[in-house]
């Protein structure tokens, strides 16, 4: 992996620091002696690659200083206004010289971009540990979406069984009530007739004579308590019920029980509550 950013940063190096020595050998050693171009040459390469190797050794110790960093590029912008120059200088192939002039700033750049990935390499152990994170929580990420899934799809089965017994039930309730329906409307039928409503009349309780009750159909649905007959003895008081009891009770020796007495007051006529008269017992016997 270091290789990835090394090496085209070192191959770019060597590239520009030929271009440069080459540029300023052909461009001032027409005005000057050749080693004095060379010498030249070699003082702006030279010094390029001395502070790109100290900035090298500092970055190997973990440290960092502006004033190399400054120095370096300061080498680099030069050697690419060199290269400018001379494109702007040249009569044959301006453009040719002028399109290589970036390449020193080129190099300062890819060993910056080398750098950053030295400061962020981590070790194999390391990568193996995020690989690792990162897989588990893709793992439980999935996990958690397969039971969402799996929940989501539990509830709408139960769901669906709910509305196709709700349905169900309804179908049962609607054939009922259509069947109740049918046979009231039999029973209509039936009381209306003339001959039926005769053979119907109720015959078990007196009728008076030449009066033929009417049969009624039952009641379906809420009623409304039915009011007490005129004829109907008048409710006793307290008073009174326990007058009674007593006097039935005591009618012999020894007194006769409960069961006794409230077989003798209903035969003689007198109506009361099961609830008063065990009451009116209690209040005698006590």
């Amino acid at each position: 992996m270091k290789a990835k950013t090394v090496l085209p940063a070192v191959a770019m190096t060597a590239v520009s620091m030929v271009l440069t020595l080459a540029v300023v050998m052909m461009w001032l050693g027409a005005a000057v002696p050749w080693p004095v171009a060379l010498v030249v040459g070699l003082g702006i390469d030279g010094g390029w690659l001395a502070t790109l190797a100290y900035e090298r050794r500092l970055a190997a110790q973990g440290d960092h200083n502006r004033a190399v960093t400054a120095v370096g590029w300061s080498f680099g912008v030069l050697a690419a206004g060199v290269l400018v120059a001379h494109a702007l200088t040249s009569d044959d192939s301006a453009g040719a010289w002028l399109a290589v002039a970036w390449l020193p700033i080129a190099a300062k750049a890819l060993w910056l971009v080398h750098s950053l990935w030295e400061r962020t390499a981590l070790t194999p152990l390391a990568l193996d540990a995020i690989r690792g994170i990162q897989q588990e929580a893709r793992d439980e990420a999935a996990v958690a979406r397969a039971r969402l899934r799996a929940e989501a799809a539990t509830e709408e089965t139960r769901l669906t069984a709910v509305t196709e017994a709700g349905a169900r039930v309804a179908r049962v309730q609607a054939e009922t009530a259509q069947r109740l329906a049918g046979a009231w409307s039999t029973l209509e039928t039936a009381r209306k007739g003339e001959e039926t409503g005769r053979a119907l009349t109720s015959v078990t309780s007196p009728v008076t004579p030449g009066v033929t009750p009417r049969w009624e159909l039952p009641v379906w649905g809420p009623t409304d308590p039915v009011p007490a007959l005129e004829t109907a003895a008048p409710a006793l008081t307290d008073d009174a019920l326990d007058t009674l009891v007593h006097n039935i009770r005591h009618s012999q020796t020894p007194p006769l029980s409960y069961r006794d007495m409230a077989g003798r007051f209903r035969a003689a006529g007198h109506s009361a509550s099961e609830v008063r008269l065990r009451a009116a017992w209690k209040r005698v016997a006590a």
